[in-house]
């Protein structure tokens, strides 16, 4: 009982909603970031290298065998180096969006705790603790002076 109670508060607390948005957003993403690597990137470069598909570029290390009427004996082997450059291509895009999604929100989180930008509404608490730290700066001036 007490795990089921545990795993409610962790339900009820927004962890596990946060969690599946995060992971439903991220195989939305992947799948753009896989087209726009497929379908936008990789034909120019393609046409650049004069048609070479490099989804299927790979280093055969052992042929498929076949039997007289056709049956496959033993797969190919192959080291699949195309599928390895697009797996880069998509990584690269993916870490470079995602640096910049992080250093838009860090550019806003910093606006926010600024409480002398009157432009942003700044949060309730960052309010109340610069209110704090400005009234004892106030008080420890005081201090001094008399002193």
């Amino acid at each position: 009982m007490k795990l089921f109670k545990e795993f409610k508060e962790f339900a009820v607390k927004g962890n596990m909603m946060d969690m599946a948005i995060g992971i439903i957003i991220g195989a939305a993403f992947n799948k753009v970031i896989d087209v726009l690597v497929k379908k936008v990137f990789l034909p120019p470069l393609s046409l650049l290298t004069d048609g070479v598909n490099f989804e299927n570029k790979r280093i055969i290390l052992k042929d498929a065998v076949e039997n007289a009427n056709g049956t496959m004996l033993t797969n190919e082997v192959a080291i699949g180096y195309g599928a390895l450059g697009e797996a880069f291509l998509d990584f690269i895009i993916i870490g470079f969006t995602v640096f910049i999604v992080v250093k838009f929100m860090n550019r806003l989180r910093k606006k926010a705790q600024d409480t002398k930008d009157t432009t942003v509404a700044t949060p309730k608490d960052i309010e109340l603790l610069s209110r704090l730290t400005d009234l004892m700066e106030e008080q420890n001036a005081l201090l001094k002076s008399k002193n």
